[in-house]
């Protein structure tokens, strides 16, 4: 995830408000000033007696040769280093963004964010926004808190259904609510992820609750933020997961709470340009996948031959990372 700070100098307690409410990452002010921001509430503080202390924690960086790039890639292996430059085409921040992590600029406005954010497709890994009005501190926070990279969906051909036992069945319900066409990537294996539709849809069952992803067994696999996955009996409240919307743009979202209970459950199995993958989910109609469309389907219609929503990935996982090594799961 992208961090966002807001540097406070002078002191400003309504810029530190803003920060607050906008969800900034950190606050930077000057020595002193930690405990009225502590005051206010639960956010890390950059100052010398913060949480992270500048020379120390937090390194600062002016640029003006290739020794200076140099100089940032080494600090950036022991933590976050803001750069300066007056100049962009002296050092382009591109290099820097390809060869290190832990690199972040400053900004004041919205152009300058959504540039550093966009450098290499990748972006820069956080923001410390300076001289700017909370307008515009909330307009930044908006850039940041939703540039999350996209996933690469494919069309996978169901090619089995079948009814299981019962076993625990995990429900996600988040602090944000979900449109039509988005859902959750869940699977047996983190290879292969089905996109699992939001309950945002009306049915005769149930109130629709656009907050939840009924998205499968304890033992599954889910895509959270930073390109991991977790096990879904793993997922706590104030985790982070993935929201993905059927044409691959991706949000952050908050657990709040995880229900499990014992449920009958269906195995589902397809073909993804040659390779099976699969998940389990519970047998209910109120269950569905995406297709390519966004429209929902049920698990109880689908039929062998249908087309689904999926995430391929050729590299292993191992702790939620991205290994490569060769791991067989079936």
């Amino acid at each position: 995830m992208k961090q966002l700070w807001i540097r406070v100098n002078p002191w400003d307690k309504k810029l530190v408000t803003t920060a607050l409410e906008s969800g900034a990452d950190a606050v930077w002010v000057p020595q002193g000033r930690t405990e009225e921001v502590k005051a206010l509430g639960l956010i890390t503080v950059v100052a010398p007696d913060g949480d992270l202390a500048p020379g120390r924690d937090v390194q600062e960086v002016a640029i003006s040769s290739t020794a200076d790039e140099a100089e940032v890639i080494r600090l950036a292996r022991q933590g976050p280093v803001v750069v300066h430059t007056s100049d962009w085409t002296i050092i382009p921040l591109e290099n820097l963004v390809a060869q290190s992590h832990n690199i972040f600029v400053e900004v004041s406005d919205e152009d300058a964010a959504r540039t550093a954010l966009g450098v290499l497709e990748k972006g820069v890994d956080g923001l410390v926004v300076t001289d700017a009005t909370p307008a515009m501190i909330k307009k930044i926070a908006r850039l940041v808190k939703e540039a999350s990279p996209p996933v690469a969906l494919t069309t996978a051909r169901i090619t089995r259904l079948q009814s299981l036992g019962m076993g625990d069945r995990v429900c996600v319900d988040t602090c944000s609510n979900m449109g039509l066409g988005e859902g959750m990537l869940v699977g047996n294996s983190s290879g292969g992820l089905f996109l699992v539709h939001a309950e945002s849809l009306q049915n005769p069952y149930v109130a629709p609750r656009p907050f939840r992803v009924n998205a499968g067994p304890v033992h599954a696999y889910i895509r959270v933020t930073g390109d991991k996955t977790r096990y879904l009996g793993e997922l706590t409240a104030g985790d982070e997961v993935l929201v993905v919307n059927h044409q691959g743009r991706t949000t952050p979202a908050v657990v709040g709470r995880v229900k499990v209970e014992r449920r009958p459950l269906m195995l589902v199995a397809a073909d993804a340009g040659g390779r099976e993958i699969a998940t389990i989910l519970q047998n209910a109609e109120t269950i569905r996948l995406t297709r390519a469309s966004g429209e929902a389907v049920s698990i109880v219609t689908l039929q062998p031959g249908d087309e689904v929503l999926v995430a391929l990935e050729e590299t292993g996982r191992h702790f939620g990372h991205q290994i490569q090594e060769t791991i067989l799961e079936k």
